[in-house]
């Protein structure tokens, strides 16, 4: 018969005390909400952004509550400065790997520029922000946890988002395929997927009546998401608590893609 472990029956902890995170598209939104969130559990935060007033703002925050936080200017889509950036941090344990970016149009609509940009940044701008911390995660050598912004759109179609889709697809992809690399460096890779989530960004869209109306009764729970209900995901997948999950997407959907 097999005997519990003497920890088997204590309560996994989220703490993430001792551990440095970088954010992408830290300054505003949902980079600075999971950023502020990743520092009240104990990480030491990197937040990175292009806007320096942003980031600036934020670490202000975070370290006038006694948490630690240093702003890094750096636009995720300028490979070699992300590449030199990443290799230059002293140590790297987490990254949310966030920045990202939607055109809602029609397929018929979709311009080689519009196509361009969103590929560039939801795509290949991921890749290399996640390459360059699995680098530096491996040659620190104590493993670490990667979590990548995806969305419901990772795992559904939608009218008026076929290049959000497309690239959120791949955002899914590349997560298991870096899961599997990576889990025997003790790397854990994962996704979290958000339904639309009540942020400044979506704000203009539910100003709209219709797009309201069609987006509640898409959603089992007939309501948008709070970003403290992404923050607790986030932190989660960050954690020991999480410390056997990856290759694993979390949608915080209220339920829409169970439909």
């Amino acid at each position: 018969m097999m005997t519990a472990s003497p920890d088997e029956h204590v309560l996994p902890s989220m703490r993430l005390d001792g551990l440095v995170g970088l954010v992408s598209g830290a300054g505003r939104g949902l980079g600075r909400a999971c950023a502020l969130a990743l520092a009240q559990a104990g990480a030491e935060i990197v937040a990175m952004a292009r806007t320096q007033d942003d980031i600036d703002s934020l670490c202000e925050e975070i370290n006038r509550a006694n948490g630690k936080a240093v702003p890094l200017v750096c636009d995720v889509t300028d490979t070699s400065a992300v590449k030199e950036a990443i290799a230059g941090l002293p140590r790297l344990d987490i990254l949310f790997n966030n920045a990202g970016a939607n055109i809602p149009e029609p397929i018929e609509d979709v311009t080689e520029d519009h196509l361009d940009r969103i590929l560039n940044l939801n795509v290949k701008a991921v890749f290399v922000v996640a390459q360059a911390a699995a680098l530096k995660m491996r040659a620190g050598g104590r493993g670490g946890a990667i979590v990548m912004m995806s969305s419901q759109m990772g795992h559904v179609g939608a009218p008026n988002r076929t290049v959000y889709c497309m690239t959120k697809h791949s955002v899914e992809g590349l997560s298991k395929a870096m899961a599997v690399e990576l889990a025997p460096e003790k790397i854990r890779v994962n996704t979290i997927g958000p339904t639309f989530i009540e942020t400044p960004m979506t704000k203009p869209f539910f100003e709209n009546p219709d797009f309201t109306k069609d987006t509640l009764q898409r959603i089992p729970m007939g309501r948008v998401g709070q970003m403290n209900e992404v923050t607790g995901a986030v932190v989660f997948l960050s954690s020991p608590a999480a410390s056997l999950i990856t290759g694993a997407s979390l949608v915080i959907d209220g339920g829409w893609t169970a439909w």
